[in-house]
């Protein structure tokens, strides 16, 4: 049994009903997610992902060495210097 229906228009909007809204936790700006699985088409609000997701999909074949948070800022330091220095 569906938790509700929607009607598609025209232009090919649909309002998400209160009763789905409230379950998702959704709000105006809210941004929804369409992924098939299979035969169906699942929506879900969009944010739903782990770091590891996230890893998993910008480096697929294993992420790069981490680098220490030290020699991030000092790298990013280096980067400020050679950007500002006077010619």
């Amino acid at each position: 049994m569906p938790i509700a229906q929607s009607k598609l228009t025209a232009q090919g909007q649909i309002s998400v009903p209160s009763a789905v809204r409230k379950k998702l936790g959704l709000a105006p700006g809210s941004v929804l997610e369409w992924d098939q699985v299979g035969e169906d088409i699942v929506v879900r609000k969009s944010g739903r992902h782990t770091l590891t997701d996230v890893r998993k999909a910008l480096f697929p074949e294993g992420a790069p060495s981490q680098k220490s948070p030290v020699s991030v800022k000092e790298g990013i330091a280096e980067y400020i210097r050679r950007k500002h220095a006077r010619r």
